[in-house]
């Protein structure tokens, strides 16, 4: 008997935990930044991005348009999401600013922080997002993650593809990741 309370109360006590980790990536994630820190934030991730592969400097200097969210939140108990806000800069100018939000089912656990960086490489694909109501990453375009080579090197496929992504996290550039399903919807700010 006192072996099954003490179950029931490490099964209260995780659940408990797993409610507030919830919270706090639901309060994380609601915490919107200004215009000003949304714009320092996206400096910084671009300078950790080129500091970690050149290569990404060189794309971002042939393309039309990036798009740098700095900081998406990743997050969930079973069900998961992920959030955040972002700017699009055109010649290195801000033009305008999106949110980025997906779903996901399946074992999850925890919160993460990523930075995401999509640069458009031909007028059309940057046209076309800029159209969009709400542009579904997979659906309404494809988003090439960005695969290096030897020597920080683009892998050649991924450098002809008219929109490529990349995703840095604390521990550096991530690969083999997918942000199809995620949806960009354009924002005021």
């Amino acid at each position: 008997m006192r072996n099954l309370e003490s179950r029931r109360s490490r099964s209260l006590a995780v659940g408990l935990a797993l409610l507030c980790a919830g919270l706090g990536f639901a309060s994380a994630a609601a915490q919107a930044a200004s215009r000003a820190e949304l714009e320092a934030y996206s400096t910084e991730a671009i300078k950790q991005l080129y500091a970690e592969s050149p290569a990404a400097r060189e794309l971002a200097a042939q393309s039309r348009a990036v798009l740098v969210f700095p900081r998406v939140w990743k997050g969930g108990m079973g069900l998961g999401g992920e959030v955040g806000e972002g700017v699009l800069r055109i010649g290195g100018r801000s033009v305008d600013y999106y949110q980025l939000a997906g779903a996901s089912v399946g074992f999850q656990l925890g919160l993460q922080r990523k930075a995401v960086v999509v640069m458009f490489m031909d007028g059309e694909s940057l046209a076309k997002f800029r159209d969009s109501e709400g542009w579904k990453a997979g659906v309404d375009g494809s988003i090439a993650i960005a695969n290096l080579g030897a020597g920080s090197s683009l892998d050649t496929n991924t450098a002809k593809k008219p929109i490529i992504g990349f995703v840095v996290s604390n521990k550096g550039l991530m690969y083999n990741l997918s942000l199809e399903g995620s949806k960009l919807t354009k924002i005021s700010k």
